[in-house]
């Protein structure tokens, strides 16, 4: 699908009800005819979030997914963890459930693939998902704070057949699209769609209105930003790209340069909704990322912020409203953060039209 604003987002939104994918699922059998490697942490080669985010380089296209079409230097070797050492991308946080293309599997716990080849998609999946989760752990979550998605998430990649990606729950899984970039090969795409887990996870049946559905869509897009900016601290790689500007290699292929699928500066507020999710998203995306910024100039870090943003949508109803929200959100930040971060949440919620 493609529009100025592309459309990713979960099935659980608003109460639509996803509908089965047909097609021939080629699984990783749950009792794998081949040894298991005993690995629980292998060596895999990933994007470092993206190859547009990591070079600068906006001229890059997908060029039907030639190894060529990105440099090498896109690529970095990191550990995969977590894993239950069947050979296959199978661990405590991650599935990696069905795939086109013979599912990657590593009798010596190396999973070396490039672009071209089905596997590195695969390969994407597993760490980028598991690395969402570890973030959500080094927050709090699930020792200090409550868990979130304690369980393996299950990853389809390619098995919805448009250039397009969702999330369902109920099992908890996301399905990753195929077409321009497909899907799985940028990493914001992979975290965005758990993001909208990970709002199912805290409020079961989230979504019920416009302005929750918005407020899913920018989440994602937050969290997807967020999560890659602290892995690339993490593992030492190059930002080159703006970084309010997620899935910038994703949507090389409908959109013109500098290239984002949406972005956190539009300065829209209430008065410019369109009650189209993923536009109205951006409302709610900026005041974040001003309060990310505005977090780390009081001193607090932009790991407090993602702490207590987080921890806010506990409190969240199901069909919540932006008012609403920005006050469970106010909230949390007076009595994690004190009265300045406090003053600072309303004062940029107040510039995009959104009071309580």
């Amino acid at each position: 699908m493609r529009n100025p604003v592309k459309t990713r987002s979960s099935l659980a939104l608003l109460a639509v009800t996803a509908t089965a994918v047909t097609g021939t699922l080629l699984l990783a059998p749950a009792t794998s005819a081949k040894p298991g490697n005993g690995t629980t942490t292998a060596t895999a080669h990933v994007f470092m979030v993206n190859p547009v985010q990591s070079s600068g380089d906006q001229s890059l296209t997908d060029d039907n997914d030639a190894a060529t079409a990105v440099p090498t230097t896109s690529y970095a070797t990191v550990p995969l963890r977590n894993l239950d050492g069947s050979g296959y991308l199978r661990g405590k946080w991650v599935t990696v459930e069905s795939s086109t293309g013979t599912p990657a599997y590593a009798a010596d716990g190396r999973y070396f693939y490039t672009r071209d080849q089905d596997q590195f998609e695969q390969v994407m999946g597993y760490f980028w998902v598991n690395q969402a989760q570890e973030y959500l752990q080094s927050l709090g979550f699930g020792s200090t704070l409550p868990g979130i998605i304690d369980e393996p998430f299950s990853v389809k990649i390619n098995q919805y057949g448009a250039d397009n990606s969702y999330q369902t729950d109920k099992p908890y899984r996301i399905r990753l699209g195929k077409g321009g970039v497909d899907d799985a090969e940028d990493a914001e795409v992979i975290v965005h769609e758990y993001g909208h887990a990970v709002h199912q996870s805290q409020v079961p049946g989230y979504g019920g209105s416009l302005d929750a559905g918005a407020i899913g869509e920018s989440f994602g897009d937050y969290l997807a930003v967020t999560v890659g900016l602290a892995a690339a601290q993490q593992y030492g790689w190059p930002v080159e790209a703006e970084q309010a500007c997620p899935m910038d290699w994703d949507s090389t292929s409908y959109t013109d340069s500098p290239h984002c699928i949406r972005r956190f500066d539009t300065n829209l507020t209430v008065a410019d909704r369109r009650n189209q999710v993923h536009f109205d998203g951006q409302i709610w995306s900026q005041a974040l990322w001003e309060i990310r910024l505005g977090y780390v100039k009081l001193g607090l870090g932009a790991t407090a912020w993602d702490t207590t943003l987080i921890d806010s949508q506990f409190d969240y109803a199901i069909g919540t409203s932006f008012s609403a929200a920005a006050l469970a959100t106010y909230e949390t930040a007076l009595a994690r953060d004190g009265k300045n971060a406090a003053k600072l949440v309303k004062e940029r919620f107040a510039a995009r039209g959104i009071t309580f």
